[in-house]
């Protein structure tokens, strides 16, 4: 049976984040109002439509995942988000157990509206809680409240998810390492199964990225930054979450099944505005904008920007840049004489696990994590 996981883009943001660069838009860019509940309807709408002609595309039969980001999903109305769900199972399969996850900002939901999620059939919520020092916060143009995630995370377990997963960000200029502790041991103090963490990118075209550019912000060096990953592994790790991804780690059993199929290659559809999709070998994306993504969905149901088909040297490398970032790492038969030599030294110097490479396996050692890019450069060249 061909299985085809969906990621669903919902492109709107009450304001937008200064480290952020991902495709969102506030009610002000867009030139509507406030009351999304409009927006809301239409965009679904839309998003079904496209779902409708994905069933015509793809050969799949079953849905094992549904992932809602954004933006902020939570935005729109449970109902609405309910609505796609269901559009999914009626054209697919929807597994059984299959896990469906939606992200949320902490001050967007109330018990009421994560009790409207659940009924509308999701099980998974990751909350963006990045810190819970207020002047990181207030660094990253965050807005929340740090006291909305412990009642957030709370009452997502009272009303019924059985997974709850928190994002944090570390390396934000003028957090400190104490700073960094505190929210490590905040995250872990809350009723959550996963945690993922993040070092701060700065992106050009940003705000953050902007003030960077001009001086205003310096940002930490890349020690600072290793040694606060360092002790997320071992505080994570001590309290029970397993590292199962560079930047994730899970209670036992919990670890991202969506995310999994990302890191193992496997086939999905994003649907929504900007969204991009794997099928076989074939990338493709939406356009990004939701004026451009209404009108060529209106238009014949696909919203497509552009596609590529990646040559069997593209997706072998891409396979091995996804797979060496995940715990179990990639088989040695995959690489040839030359790749395998050039990886000895990183074996004699901790940076891969000398027990894994005895048993026929590449895996990134503590250590090894810290300079991962280097070591997949070091396959490729």
């Amino acid at each position: 049976m061909s299985t085809l996981a969906f990621y669903v883009h919902i492109p709107y943001c009450v304001r937008r984040c200064g480290y952020c660069d991902f495709n969102t838009y506030t009610p002000s860019e867009l030139a509507i109002s406030n009351d999304l509940s409009a927006t809301s309807r239409s965009y679904i709408d839309l998003l079904i439509r496209e779902i409708e002609y994905a069933r015509t595309i793809s050969t799949a039969t079953s849905v094992p995942t549904i992932f809602f980001g954004g933006g902020t999903p939570t935005l729109m109305e449970s109902h609405d988000l309910g609505r796609v769900i269901s559009a999914i199972g009626n054209r697919f399969e929807l597994d059984r157990d299959a896990e469906i996850t939606t992200e949320a900002n902490p001050d967007t939901v109330t018990k009421e509206k994560l009790a409207q999620l659940r009924e509308a059939g999701f099980n998974r919520i990751s909350f963006g809680m990045q810190s819970a020092v207020p002047h990181v916060l207030q660094a990253l143009d965050r807005t929340h409240n740090p006291e909305n995630v412990l009642k957030a995370t709370t009452w997502a377990r009272e009303v019924g998810f059985s997974e709850v997963s928190v994002d944090l960000i570390y390396g934000t200029a003028g957090e400190s390492l104490a700073d960094w502790e505190f929210s490590i041991d905040t995250a872990l103090s809350l009723p959550i199964t996963h945690i993922s963490a993040y070092a701060l990118i700065v992106e050009s075209g940003t705000k953050l990225g902007a003030q960077v550019t001009r001086g205003e912000v310096v940002m930490p060096d890349d020690d600072q930054t290793a040694d606060k990953y360092l002790l997320a592994d071992e505080k994570f790790s001590a309290a029970g979450f397993g590292w199962y991804e560079l930047s994730n780690w899970s209670k036992p059993g919990s670890e991202s099944r969506h995310n999994m199929a990302y890191w193992k290659g496997d086939n999905w559809w994003g649907a929504g505005a900007g969204a991009h999709s794997h099928i076989d070998g074939r990338r493709f994306w939406n356009v990004k904008h939701p004026a451009a993504y209404t009108k060529k969905v209106e238009l014949n149901g696909n919203p497509m920007q552009e596609q590529e088909i990646l040559t069997p040297e593209q997706a072998r490398n891409e396979q091995i840049m996804l797979q060496i970032r995940l715990a179990t790492g990639i088989a040695k038969g995959s690489l040839s004489v030359k790749e395998e030599q050039a990886l000895n030294s990183y074996v004699k110097d901790g940076y891969l696990l000398d027990s894994a490479w005895r048993q026929g396996r590449v895996v990134l050692s503590q250590t090894g994590r810290l300079i991962a890019d280097r070591i997949v450069r070091e396959i490729l060249l």
